[in-house]
């Protein structure tokens, strides 16, 4: 028996690494006798879950069955972790960052997700990262400033009428149309999201 798998697949030969088609997906290739051979190789990981982690994970999923009614970037972090069967630990050392940063993540009330890490995310995931980000880092992402400037134009305004109307020191305006400052997004919710919804 074991000549006859001898014969069929030489022990010999060397499979090399061609190309990386995603996460933990490659070609590999072969060149035995002159042949040259391609293969796919995609690495599965399974990694053991405590107990308690399981009910934690059915619990959520039942909260939220269905990812596109989901709107906090924290949830749908929590969802599709849970969906790859993955701990935080994992999530957060594909990121490159430190898992405590990550487990802010996925917490209530974490406001600004750096872009960098989240395209990381992304990709472990394996979707867009706009599909990650929730209406607030979309705005962010998309150019504060632009979108600010625009919501005044299209109301016919001043810089300085804008800041009257909405209550806010002229300087803190200026700064955020010129993306010389972070808008906060209790401020975002307050003064932009409604006017941004609405020209939708």
């Amino acid at each position: 028996m074991a000549a006859e798998v001898a014969e069929r697949a030489p022990f010999g030969a060397k499979w090399r690494l061609l190309a990386k088609v995603g996460v933990r997906c490659y070609i590999l290739i072969s060149n035995v006798s002159g042949a040259i051979k391609v293969a796919p190789l995609r690495i599965l990981q399974f990694p053991v879950m405590l107990p308690h982690k399981f009910q934690d994970a059915e619990k959520f999923n039942l909260q939220f069955s269905d990812f596109a009614k989901i709107t906090e970037t924290a949830d749908k972090l929590r969802w599709l972790r849970y969906q790859k069967g993955l701990r935080q630990r994992d999530v957060a050392n594909y990121a490159g960052i430190d898992r405590s940063t990550y487990v802010r993540y996925e917490e209530y009330g974490k406001d600004f997700y750096p872009l960098e890490q989240m395209e990381k995310i992304a990709q472990l995931f394996e979707m867009p990262v706009d599909v990650l980000l929730d209406d607030y880092n979309l705005f962010l992402r998309n150019g504060q400033g632009n979108q600010i400037k625009s919501i005044r134009m299209k109301l016919g305004l001043s810089q300085r009428q804008y800041a009257d109307k909405l209550g806010v020191s002229l300087g803190n305006l200026k700064q955020w149309e010129q993306n010389r400052k972070q808008i906060f997004k209790s401020t975002w919710e307050k003064y932009f999201k409604q006017s941004l919804e609405s020209c939708e």
